[in-house]
């Protein structure tokens, strides 16, 4: 699969480091350049022309407010998640009607961002299609983008019936399609990339585990701490 080139604006140099970091360790994700702020992103992203862009609000010389403005202005051919500490009602509302992605607020884990640009590999390969869609696949496409995987009707369980007092059937099926959709994932990637508690997530997947729906494999992490991933079957 083709690389998802991004580029990041951000004003702080360990910031943008770490971005960088970040989004280099998913896979398919490549940053071809970075920016100080909006005024440069925008002269970047024309001359560089990256699918993605991932950029903070507050910045010298030109906000990231007033260069989603410009984006959408020049109508450059790219898509925005915003990386921020804004979390006003004004400036989250800015920000969503000109059309970001997704909206992560600092301080940030690499499970956040990995979990939306997971997200964004999917709704980039469903949107190469030139094909009519269907309602449905464009249900899924928007939700893709709110970061809520929509579930793929044919999503069938054996344990569909009496679910333990306090587990919720939408749930259950959010978990098992995105174990469905990514090679193996931790409890915290789940409930990142669904949108749920992590303790949420553990007990679902402990459910569906012990239901013989999906395996769980231990894995070891460089500390050698273990971490328990599960997969679809």
């Amino acid at each position: 699969m083709a690389q998802i080139r991004v580029l990041l604006i951000e004003d702080d140099p360990m910031v943008r480091e770490v971005n960088r970091q970040f989004i280099e360790k998913v896979e398919h994700f490549q940053v071809v350049g970075q920016a100080p702020n909006g005024l440069e992103g925008i002269t970047q992203i024309g001359l560089l022309k990256p699918d993605l862009v991932f950029m903070d609000i507050f910045m010298p010389e030109q906000d990231g407010i007033t260069s989603l403005r410009k984006i959408r202005e020049l109508d450059l051919p790219v898509d925005v998640i915003t990386v921020t500490a804004a979390n006003d009602m004004e400036t989250v509302k800015q920000i969503l009607h000109l059309g970001v992605f997704d909206y992560i607020m600092k301080p940030f884990s690499f499970e956040r961002v990995k979990g939306t640009l997971d997200n964004y590999l999917r709704f980039n390969k469903q949107t190469q299609t030139e094909r009519e869609l269907t309602q449905g696949e464009l249900d899924q496409l928007f939700h893709y983008r709110d970061g809520q995987t929509l579930l793929d009707q044919s999503v069938t369980l054996k344990s569909e019936k009496n679910l333990p007092k306090g587990f919720n059937r939408t749930t259950l099926e959010k978990v098992v399609h995105f174990l469905q959709s990514v090679d193996g994932a931790s409890a915290e990637e789940v409930a990142s990339g669904i949108g749920i508690a992590r303790v949420t997530a553990r007990r679902y997947l402990d459910y569906l585990e012990k239901q013989e729906e999906i395996t769980m494999d231990v894995h070891y992490g460089g500390i050698g701490r273990p971490i328990n991933y599960y997969f679809s079957k």
